[in-house]
């Protein structure tokens, strides 16, 4: 199925869903995810190898990190040529004075934003859908 591009589709549609739990940004050491380590996402830069996994994850193998995220999804089957959808979410969270680091994947569009504010910041997206 194709993903949706029309931006009033896709923002009365998004369905934001906080998921459980609590989210680092790190980096790999040597380049290569930890034994037992399961990164939700894996960004390969120039720098190094950076995961984002779960706290609990990043503990227990001895990773460093800074920011602690909450973990929104956005249900929405966005099309990853739509236009717009990024740049509504983040005017709305910027308004509430919140940061967000948005990651797309083929069929939905994951948002991590200061894991205290994570309530904050779905109320945000739920009013922006209305």
């Amino acid at each position: 199925m194709a993903g949706e591009k029309d931006l009033r589709k896709l923002l009365a549609g998004m369905s934001p869903q906080l998921n459980a739990g609590e989210y680092v940004f790190t980096v790999a050491p040597d380049g290569r995810v930890p034994a037992g380590v399961r990164p939700v996402v894996t960004v390969a830069e120039e720098e190094g190898l950076t995961l984002v996994l779960s706290r609990e994850d990043a503990d227990r193998a001895g990773l460093a990190y800074e920011y602690v995220a909450g973990w929104i999804t956005l249900r929405v089957h966005s099309a990853l040529d739509a236009v717009g959808l990024t740049a509504a979410v983040a005017e709305a969270l910027a308004r509430a004075g919140l940061s967000c680091n948005v990651i797309a994947g083929f069929h939905h569009d994951h948002l991590f934003v200061p894991h205290a504010d994570a309530a904050r910041a779905l109320a945000a997206l739920e009013h922006l859908g209305r």
